[in-house]
C-alpha cells in the first residue's frame, strides 16, 4: 500500500492522469506502463514481485520521459525504498537535486534535459551501488563534490553541458570501474588531470570545450580500451602530439584546438577501427597521414600540413562545389585549408590558407541570406544560399562570379540526421525581414568568405535570430547554443547565445562591425568551442548559426589606395562621365557638320584640305604618327593635325577616341589630373564600354541590363563590335562610311553573339582560385 499510495501522490503532484487511478494489482497486470507504441514520451513503473514470498511488489523502476512534467522532483519518490532505476530525462523539472535520493538503492539515475539549479549534493556520494550518473543538459554549478570519488561502483558519469567550475576532484581518480566520462561544456580550471591514467576500463572520454589547460597528460597512453577520445580547446602554451600508440580500438579520435605541434604520427594510418578523424585548427606541420582507408570523417583544417596528399579519402563524409581537381577533388573537401600556403607542391587552392582573388578585386559590398532563397530588403538583393549538404561532414561553395563563399565543417554528436539548414518549423512568430524565417548552421566551424574586396574599411552586419527552439515551457525550450564569432581572425563575441542576446527564441539581433579588409578576402567565422547543448531539442542541435550577413563600404578612397589595384569611386565617376562627354561631344560635332543624319556642311577653316578615305597607315605617315608639329588645333573631341599624303596632298586629321582605340592610346582619354593613380585595367574597360554605347548606329548599341553586366564583370566586354574602321575619312568623315557599311558591323556582332555563348559559360562556371599566392587577410585563428 505504500507503493500505491506514494505513486498516487506522485501522479497528483506532477498531473499524471494515467496514475490517478491504480490499484494494488496494478503491478501485475501491466496497469504502471502507460506508454504507448510508436510515442516518444514514455510512462512506465516496472514492479519486482519476489517479495514476501511473491506476495509483495515493489516499483524498482521508473521511467518517465518527454512528459514535460514541470516543478520540483517530489519528495514521495523517496517513500520508494527499493527503488533501483529512475530516469525523468527531457521533462521540465526545476529545483535543486534532492538529497533523499540518496536513501534509495539506486543503480542508475538520470535526470538530463531539465532545468536544475545548484550543485550536486555531497550525499550522492553515498549511493555505494550507483553505476550510471547522468546530470547533462542542466544549470547545474559550482565545484564537482568530492564524494563522488567514493562511488566505486560507478562506470559512467555524464556532467555534460553545466556550469560547473574549479578542479576536476583528485578523488575522482578512485574511479576506476569508469568506462565512460562525460564533462563536455563545463569551465573547469587547472590542467587536465594526470589521474585519468587510473581509468583503464576508461571506453569513452570527452572533454570538449571545458577550458582547461594543456598539454594532454602522457598517462593518456596508459587508456588502451578507448573507442572514444574527443579533447577541445585547451588554453596554454604547445605540445606535441600525444602518445596514442597502443590505442588500437579508437573509433573516434577529435583532438581539435588543442595547441598541437609537430607532425602526426604514422600510426594513426594503422588504427584500423578510425572512422573520426579531427586534428583540425592545430599548429601541424609536416606530411599528413598516407593510410586513410578506413577513414570515414577527416578534419584536418587549419594546420600548416605539407608534402603529397593521401593517396584515399572516403567520399561518403564530404562534398565541395568547386571545380574538379582530378584526383586531388576528394582531398579538397577534406582537407580544406590544411595545407601550408608555402607548399608549391599542392596545386588544389581550397587545400591551402587563404582564399585569394584570381582577378582584379571589385567588390565593395556583399549580402547574403544564410540558408535561405534570394530576397531583397531595403534596395539590397540577398544572395541565395541553399547548398544541401546532406550527410556531408566537410562543404565548400564558392560562387562562380568569385564573389563569395563558404565552408562548413564537423560531425555532429550522436546523430547522422542533422539539416544544415534550419527553418522555423515551431511556427514561431519571427519579426522582421524574411532572412530570418531560415537560417545555416555547421556542426564545428562555418566560414563565410567576401572575395575580391577593395582594400578598405567595411561595415559588416550579422544577423542572427535562434529559430530551433521553441518558446514555451517544455524541454524543447531548454536548448542554449553558445558559439563564438571571429572577424579577420578577431574575436568579436565569446560564447555568443543568440537567444539570450535578443531577448528570446524568434527574436532578432544584429551584431555589426568595422572591420578591415588589407588583402582581397573578408573572413566571417562562426565557431563551436564545445560549450552549451547539445541534446535539446534533440542530439544534434547545437554549433553556430547565422541568419545573413551584410557587408557595406565605409570607404571614401583616395588616390594610390585602391586595394590591389581597383579603381576608386571618384576616378571610375571621372573615367566613365569623360568618356561620355567625349562620346556626345564627338556625336554632337559630327551632327552639326553634317556627316550625320543627312547634313553635310564643310568647315570653312578646313577648305581647300583633301577629303577622301585614307588607311590609317597612310594617316599616321602624314602625320608623322600625329606628331605634335602637325598639330593645327584641338577640340572638346581630341586634336586636330595637318598631314601631308604621298602625293602632296594636304589633310586635317583628328584622333577621334575610336582611332586612340585602334592604336592602342585610348587611354589618352582618361583625365590627366588622376596621373598614374587607377587601374589601367577598368580604366579600358570602361572606356571600351563607353565606346560600345555611343555607336552611331542604334541598334549596335548594347542595352543598359547588358552594360551593367560588363561594369560588374558578369559577361565580357563584347570587343569585336566595337568601331574598328579599316578607312577613317578626312575631317572625320569616315564615321559615315561606318553608319553606310552598318550591315556589315551587324553581321559581326551577330558572330560574336554567337561566340559569347561560349565565353559565359565559362565565365559562369566553377571558380577556380589562385594556387600561387594566399589571401592576407586570412588569419590563423588562436581559439583563446
Amino acid at each position: 500500500m505504500i507503493t500505491v499510495e506514494a505513486l498516487k501522490a506522485i501522479a497528483v503532484k506532477l498531473n499524471i492522469s494515467e496514475w490517478k487511478n491504480i490499484t494494488a494489482n496494478s503491478c501485475i497486470n501491466g496497469g504502471l506502463n502507460k506508454t504507448t507504441a510508436g510515442d516518444t514520451r514514455i510512462l512506465q513503473a516496472n514492479c519486482t514481485c519476489s517479495f514476501n514470498g511473491g506476495t509483495l511488489c515493489h516499483v524498482t523502476n521508473i521511467t518517465i520521459k518527454r512528459l514535460n512534467l514541470n516543478g520540483e522532483i517530489p519528495h514521495e519518490l523517496g517513500n520508494l525504498t527499493f527503488l533501483q532505476r529512475l530516469d525523468l530525462t527531457r521533462n521540465y523539472f526545476s529545483g535543486t537535486i534532492p538529497t533523499f535520493l540518496a536513501q534509495l538503492p539506486l543503480v542508475q539515475l538520470s535526470i538530463m534535459a531539465n532545468r536544475l539549479t545548484g550543485s550536486i549534493p555531497e550525499e550522492i556520494g553515498n549511493l555505494s551501488m550507483l553505476g550510471d550518473l547522468n546530470v547533462e543538459d542542466n544549470l547545474l554549478g559550482g565545484s564537482l563534490p568530492a564524494s563522488i570519488g567514493n562511488l566505486s561502483s560507478l562506470y559512467r558519469l555524464v556532467l555534460t553541458a553545466n556550469n560547473f567550475t574549479g578542479q576536476i576532484p583528485e578523488s575522482f581518480g578512485k574511479l576506476k570501474n569508469l568506462e565512460e566520462f562525460r564533462a563536455d561544456g563545463n569551465t573547469f580550471s587547472g590542467q587536465l588531470p594526470n589521474f585519468i591514467g587510473n581509468w583503464t576500463n576508461l571506453k569513452f572520454l570527452n572533454m570538449q570545450g571545458t577550458s582547461m589547460e594543456g598539454p594532454i597528460p602522457p598517462e593518456l597512453s596508459l587508456l588502451k580500451n578507448l573507442t572514444e577520445l574527443m579533447i577541445t580547446d585547451l588554453t596554454g602554451s604547445n605540445s606535441t602530439f600525444p602518445n596514442l600508440l597502443d590505442m588500437k580500438a579508437m573509433q573516434t579520435l577529435v583532438l581539435r584546438n588543442c595547441l598541437i605541434s609537430g607532425s602526426i604520427p604514422d600510426y594513426i594510418g594503422d588504427m584500423t577501427s578510425l572512422k573520426t578523424l579531427d586534428l583540425s585548427f592545430n599548429q601541424l606541420s609536416g606530411p599528413t597521414i598516407q593510410n586513410l582507408n578506413n577513414l570515414k570523417f577527416v578534419f584536418l583544417t587549419n594546420n600548416s600540413l605539407t608534402g603529397a596528399i593521401p593517396n584515399k579519402i572516403s567520399d561518403t563524409s564530404t562534398k565541395i562545389k568547386i571545380k574538379d581537381y582530378d584526383r586531388e577533388s576528394s582531398f579538397c573537401r577534406n582537407l580544406f585549408s590544411s595545407y601550408s600556403s608555402e607548399d608549391n607542391t599542392i596545386s588544389s587552392p581550397c587545400l591551402k590558407k587563404g582564399l585569394p582573388c584570381s582577378e582584379t578585386p571589385k567588390y565593395e559590398s556583399l549580402f547574403i541570406n544564410c540558408g535561405g532563397r534570394h530576397v531583397r530588403y531595403e534596395n539590397n538583393d540577398y544572395l541565395e544560399d541553399t547548398s544541401v549538404l546532406g550527410n556531408s561532414a566537410s562543404y565548400f561553395y564558392s560562387d562562380s562570379l568569385e564573389r563569395w563563399a563558404f565552408s562548413s565543417t564537423g560531425v555532429f554528436l550522436g546523430t547522422n540526421d542533422v539539416n544544415t539548414i534550419a527553418t522555423n518549423v515551431y511556427s514561431l512568430n519571427i519579426t522582421g525581414p524574411e532572412y530570418y524565417q531560415s537560417a545555416r548552421l555547421a556542426a564545428t566551424s562555418l566560414k563565410y568568405y567576401g572575395l575580391c574586396m577593395l582594400k578598405g574599411n567595411y561595415k559588416v552586419k550579422l544577423h542572427f535570430a535562434e529559430i530551433m527552439y521553441t518558446d514555451d515551457q517544455t524541454y524543447k525550450s531548454l536548448g542554449r547554443r553558445l558559439f563564438n564569432v571571429y572577424i579577420q581572425g578577431k574575436r568579436y563575441l565569446k560564447d555568443f547565445n543568440i537567444e539570450e542576446e535578443a531577448g528570446g527564441v524568434g527574436k532578432n539581433i544584429t551584431k555589426e562591425y568595422d572591420v578591415d579588409v588589407n588583402g582581397t578576402t573578408l573572413e566571417i567565422h562562426l565557431y563551436w568551442a564545445g560549450k552549451g547543448t547539445t541534446a535539446l531539442p534533440e542530439r544534434g542541435v547545437y554549433g553556430p548559426l547565422i541568419s545573413a550577413i551584410s557587408v557595406t563600404s565605409n570607404n571614401k578612397h583616395t588616390s594610390g589606395d585602391t586595394g590591389g589595384g581597383g579603381l576608386s569611386g571618384g576616378a571610375i565617376a571621372g573615367i566613365v562621365i569623360s568618356s561620355f562627354l567625349v562620346a556626345a561631344l564627338i556625336l554632337l560635332f559630327l551632327q552639326k557638320k553634317g556627316y550625320l543624319w543627312g547634313k553635310d556642311l564643310r568647315n570653312s577653316d578646313l577648305q581647300g584640305l583633301k577629303t577622301g578615305y585614307f588607311s590609317l597607315k597612310q594617316i599616321k605617315a602624314a602625320t608623322n604618327n600625329f606628331d605634335s608639329a602637325n598639330k593645327i588645333g584641338e577640340g572638346g573631341f581630341g586634336p586636330v593635325y595637318k598631314g601631308i599624303m604621298s602625293d602632296g596632298v594636304a589633310v586635317a586629321v583628328t584622333a577621334t577616341a575610336h582611332a586612340l582605340q585602334e592604336e592602342g592610346n585610348i587611354l589618352e582619354l582618361v583625365d590627366p589630373s588622376l596621373e598614374s593613380k587607377y587601374s589601367e585595367e577598368e580604366a579600358l574597360m570602361l572606356l571600351n564600354i563607353s565606346l560600345l554605347c555611343t555607336n552611331p548606329t542604334a541598334n549596335l548599341r548594347p542595352q543598359m541590363s547588358t552594360v551593367v553586366s560588363m561594369i560588374e564583370g558578369n559577361i565580357p566586354i563584347e570587343a569585336s563590335v566595337l568601331l574598328q574602321p579599316q578607312k577613317i575619312r578626312g575631317t572625320m568623315e569616315g564615321i559615315e562610311m561606318i553608319s553606310q557599311d552598318s550591315s556589315l558591323l551587324e553581321h559581326e556582332i551577330s558572330t560574336f553573339s554567337n561566340d559569347s555563348e561560349v565565353e559565359r559559360k565559362m565565365v559562369d562556371g566553377p571558380w577556380e582560385s589562385s594556387s600561387a599566392s594566399t589571401g592576407k587577410d586570412l588569419y590563423t585563428v588562436r581559439f583563446d
